[in-house]
């Protein structure tokens, strides 16, 4: 992912963290803030419950790639982070893949296909 659409400052992971809304599922939690930006960032975070560094690193490229796919559907805007559960561990790329995009979906984050049409 691009360094324009990452958020790689602790200040900033804590302001999303803080004052943000958030959405959970089994594998994962989405905190979403916006950000008077014309682009969205996204963050990703596993914390050591998760596992040792190697899994860790490797839950977090997954969600990374997840969310890269999907990038250009996201509305602009908003500071994202991912906050990977422990569950997330043992889960194929599919599965993470399919809760992140069901976390955007119930955030109201995935441009709308209207608006994408009367554009046209």
């Amino acid at each position: 992912m691009e360094r324009k659409y990452r958020l790689r400052l602790n200040a900033d992971f804590q302001r999303v963290r803080k004052t943000g809304r958030s959405w959970a599922n089994q594998l994962m939690v989405l905190c979403a803030l916006p950000n008077n930006l014309e682009h969205s960032r996204f963050g990703f975070a596993a914390s050591k419950r998760i596992g040792k560094a190697v899994v860790r690193n490797r839950v977090r490229r997954r969600m990374r790639e997840a969310v890269r796919l999907r990038r250009a559907s996201v509305v602009e805007g908003w500071d994202m982070i991912f906050i990977a559960r422990s569950a997330i561990a043992v889960t194929t790329y599919t599965e993470i893949a399919r809760a992140a995009e069901d976390l955007l979906r119930r955030a109201n984050l995935f441009k709308s296909l209207n608006s994408e049409n009367e554009s046209r």
